[in-house]
């Protein structure tokens, strides 16, 4: 299975210099509108055809997936950095603080995460500009999606606060910051880095969810979400298949993250 894994890595190196280049790739500009051909079907000149404003929908795709394959790691990040910081330090710290945070963790577990993301989502302003509402979509999806990330990270620190190389580093009179930073987050990187990975996938198909309704990336920007908008219009399945691009580019890009990780160190 290395094999398939090395492959998946390559190929999603692949799409990340596609979704980078787009700006040189995409036939087009996102919000250029090709008045005279709108929901053109695909063509040389438009290989995924147009929308309804004349849009050329694959510069679309290849904008939306740059949008989302960089901001969701961006999330990831925040959500990483959340976990770290909540459930690690409160677990490394032991007693009340420790009871602490896998309390608030444990509430933050019990409310369902996506209808929570919806209600706040909602309750901001909708006809925001279209660039402030990626830096609000992503900087939610990271403050709100860190508690799973939390509760194994609380886990795994709290299982090496008590570990006998941890106790014989204290019994020689290492210090509580030297014990954190020489044994406690060397031994912490590989599952911070592993939790970093697995809410990548997560925030893509989140941010799409959102978009689907209308409370992700406003237009004109384009993301996976707004585009997979268009899916709502059933009876065009049949005679405009092209419309399945977005969807069926998302699930295998979702995919490859799960074949990358799988089998990796991080799985």
């Amino acid at each position: 299975m290395k094999r398939v894994r090395w492959i998946a890595i390559g190929l999603l190196g692949l799409v990340f210099l596609g979704a980078l280049g787009a700006s040189f790739i995409a036939p087009a500009s996102y919000e250029k509108q090709f008045r005279e051909d709108p929901d053109h079907p695909p063509s040389r000149q438009y290989p995924l055809g147009t929308d309804d404003l004349g849009r050329d929908r694959l510069s679309r795709l290849l904008y939306g997936m740059r949008i989302s394959l960089l901001l969701a790691p961006a999330a990831a990040l925040i959500a990483t950095l959340l976990a770290a910081i909540i459930g690690g330090a409160g677990a490394y710290a032991g007693g009340m603080w420790d009871q602490f945070t896998r309390a608030f963790i444990d509430l933050f577990l019990s409310l369902p995460w996506l209808f929570l993301l919806l209600t706040v989502r909602a309750v901001l302003p909708l006809n925001i500009p279209a660039v402030a509402s990626v830096a609000i979509t992503f900087v939610l999806l990271g403050t709100l999606g860190w508690a799973a990330s939390a509760r194994v990270v609380s886990a795994a620190v709290r299982e090496m606060r008590n570990s006998e190389f941890v106790l014989q580093a204290r019994a020689a009179g290492c210090g509580r910051w030297r014990l954190l930073f020489a044994h406690v987050l060397p031994n912490v990187r590989p599952i911070l880095l592993a939790q970093f990975w697995i809410s990548v996938p997560l925030f893509i198909l989140t941010e799409a969810n959102l978009g689907m309704l209308g409370l992700g990336v406003t237009e004109p920007l384009p993301s996976w979400g707004n585009l997979l908008r268009e899916l709502e219009n059933y009876s065009a399945f049949a005679s405009s298949p092209w419309l399945w691009a977005p969807l069926v580019s998302l699930f295998v890009v979702v995919s490859l993250f799960q074949f990358a990780l799988g089998e990796g160190e991080y799985a």
